[in-house]
């Protein structure tokens, strides 16, 4: 005798794959012809899995938010059906060609009624956070499948999930193209920017040309920018990191770039401290976070 797996049961199954595959979210099916699917695919730097679902809810409350230790954004690409996506004040209903920004650092509910499928693509923080410095991605930012660039975005991640041929240099290359044809739609601010604004900008330009100065601390940044120590805990607060915080990961992209473009045998310790690091441990230790591998085998992938 065949026995089908009741709702709850297959629910469980396929919220088991979700948490595995993605990332810690609670749920339920919220009805009898629950239906619910995932295919991975990775490729290099691309990271991305297929949802199909019919009758469930995906929710994420603090507490899985607190089981998450990469910060990364989910690009929810909608491909057919529709799915009511909530994240903050944000609510929105993704029909197909709409693409929206999750960020995994906040609480979020998905539902979906009829049948849906969806392709979400992993996008580590950091380079969403190199391509919009000055602006940044709001949570549950929305591109609209009348935009333009939704299509071409969508193509071209679409048309590299059948390849199996990239580098990861290559892979590397498609994130960031798909990441820099959103940017003009995700962009927060088209209004000019206020005054706390302006002195961000004006810190993070001046950080930037000091970036190799072993020496750079917050309090030189103030003097020399023209704000008090509050304030500028304060502006780079908006922005969701410290300046401590920004000078680091700053300097970290850098020795990525010089790690994947110089040659392989430029030592270890001399490509941190060129970029302000005179901490070897320390350096190994902060790069293993941001880029979930050591710099030798972050190197490796490139020579």
């Amino acid at each position: 005798m065949i026995m089908n797996p009741s709702p709850a049961a297959s629910f469980e199954g396929w919220l088991n794959s979700i948490n595995r595959i993605c990332d810690r979210f609670g749920g339920q099916a919220t009805g009898a012809a629950f239906q619910g699917d995932i295919v991975e695919h990775r490729q290099g730097a691309l990271k991305m899995s297929v949802v199909q679902a019919a009758q469930a809810r995906l929710v994420r409350q603090r507490g899985e938010v607190d089981q998450s230790s990469a910060h990364h954004f989910f690009a929810v690409f909608q491909l057919e059906g529709a799915t009511h996506m909530r994240q903050g004040d944000v609510r929105e209903t993704l029909r197909a060609g709409d693409i929206m920004f999750i960020d995994n650092h906040c609480p979020s509910d998905f539902t979906y009624e009829g049948r849906a499928r969806q392709l979400s693509l992993i996008v580590p923080y950091e380079r969403v956070e190199g391509m919009f410095k000055h602006g940044g991605v709001g949570a549950g930012q929305k591109v609209s499948a009348q935009v333009a660039v939704a299509g071409l975005a969508t193509q071209l991640l679409m048309s590299t999930r059948v390849r199996d041929d990239l580098s990861y240099g290559e892979s590397e290359a498609v994130l960031d193209a798909i990441i820099g044809l959103l940017r003009p739609a995700l962009l927060r601010n088209d209004e000019p920017p206020d005054g706390q604004e302006k002195a961000y900008r004006r810190c993070v330009e001046w950080i930037d040309r000091h970036l190799c100065d072993t020496e750079l601390t917050p309090e030189q940044v103030a003097q020399h920018c023209g704000i008090s120590m509050r304030g500028l805990y304060r502006v780079f607060g908006r922005h969701g990191h410290s300046v401590a915080q920004y000078i680091r990961n700053q300097r970290l992209d850098l020795c990525a770039q010089s790690l994947r473009d110089g040659s392989a045998r430029d030592k270890m310790a001399v490509v941190a401290y060129q970029w302000g690091f005179v901490n070897s441990s320390y350096f190994t230790t902060a790069f293993k976070a941001r880029f979930g591998v050591a710099p030798s085998e972050y190197r490796k992938r490139y020579h």
